[in-house]
């Protein structure tokens, strides 16, 4: 039975009419009279499918919005709103599928991006611009996306990411992290979500050379020791790594186009940055086939059982939705 939201009488089904996409169904209040139709899959875009899958399949390519604008023939605007609904769309759908992931070896890093700003103009402090770094925790062996996170490079960021990959884990598994403060010691995130008998810790350490030409803003420094420090549990040592989740980093940086170094690509918001990583989370984990793999991570990790397209994707973030004004 489908509720009016005004009267919440009851409300039978009397039209039907086609849009740009589907067929959708009207119906009519039995208390009140008043006629509504049924919630469209992706809500607030007036848009064809075809033209949503355009939007998408660009916006994860590293694509920039105005690129995909001219290339699409939309408007910026309505680039934006794909993104923005899309993206939280993604978010809900990932959050309910990617759930008892069995893995036994995780590894986590940050990457850096900002919003707005460079954090030495943020003269107000806003926590919304400034730098904003994206907390990965990447599956070794299948490639998948666990769990992200993109806020400040702080406690409660670092707190709030390894309590929801928590969440998402069915076992006991190695985690590999970089030296990061907020990760180690008594008071670090990793043993206050997983405890010292939940997880088995190590820490990679690195140290590296100072550059004998200073001048040089953007060669990168050279790692000169790297330190396998085990920390809680019993961790292989030999698997104590973050070579694949800093390779994941790089994807990112390849095929986002608001985390791609010295361009006009940043986000002026933080909301659609965090889209973004949303939409890109979606998209690698079951419409991307991986080289090493031959599969998508989301068919790897047992999810789902072929790689999807993006026309499937967007299928699944936008089931159709209960009936509403």
């Amino acid at each position: 039975m489908t509720t009016c939201l005004c009267c919440n009488g009851e409300a039978k089904h009397f039209a039907n009419f086609r849009n740009k996409n589907r067929v959708v169904r009207r119906f009519r209040c039995q208390r009140c009279g008043k006629t509504f139709s049924e919630k469209q899959p992706l809500s607030g875009l007036r848009i064809e499918t075809q033209k949503v899958e355009s939007v998408v399949r660009l916006l994860c390519e590293g694509v920039g919005v105005r690129s995909t604008s001219r290339l699409t023939g939309l408007d910026q605007e309505t680039v934006l709103n794909v993104l923005t609904t899309v993206g939280e769309k993604c978010a809900s759908f990932h959050d309910a599928t990617v759930r008892n992931v069995k893995t036994t070896n995780v590894e986590t890093d940050e990457i850096y991006s900002y919003v707005y700003c460079k954090q030495e103009r943020n003269k107000t402090g806003d926590p919304e611009r400034g730098e904003q770094y994206t907390f990965l925790s990447f599956c070794r062996d299948s490639k998948l996306i666990i769990s992200y996170n993109t806020g400040k490079r702080n406690h409660e960021s670092t707190h709030e990411h390894l309590d929801d990959l928590k969440g998402r884990i069915g076992n006991r598994i190695q985690l590999s992290t970089d030296n990061f403060k907020c990760y180690r010691g008594k008071l670090g995130a990793v043993n206050r979500i997983f405890g010292r008998e939940g997880v088995d810790y190590g820490m990679l350490s690195k140290k590296y050379a100072r550059s004998i030409f200073p001048d040089r803003r953007y060669s990168p420094p050279v790692c000169i020791l790297a330190l396998k420090i085990p920390i809680l549990g019993n961790p292989d040592k030999d698997l104590i790594c973050t070579s694949h989740v800093e390779r994941q980093n790089l994807n990112l940086r390849i095929f986002n186009r608001r985390f791609t170094r010295l361009t006009l690509g940043y986000s002026k918001k933080l909301s659609n940055l965090r889209h973004s990583v949303a939409l890109f989370t979606c998209y690698w984990n079951f419409c991307w086939r991986h080289s090493t793999t031959k599969q998508s991570p989301a068919q790897a990790c047992g999810l789902t059982d072929h790689v999807w397209t993006v026309q499937e994707l967007i299928n699944a973030i936008s089931k159709p939705e209960p009936c509403t004004i």
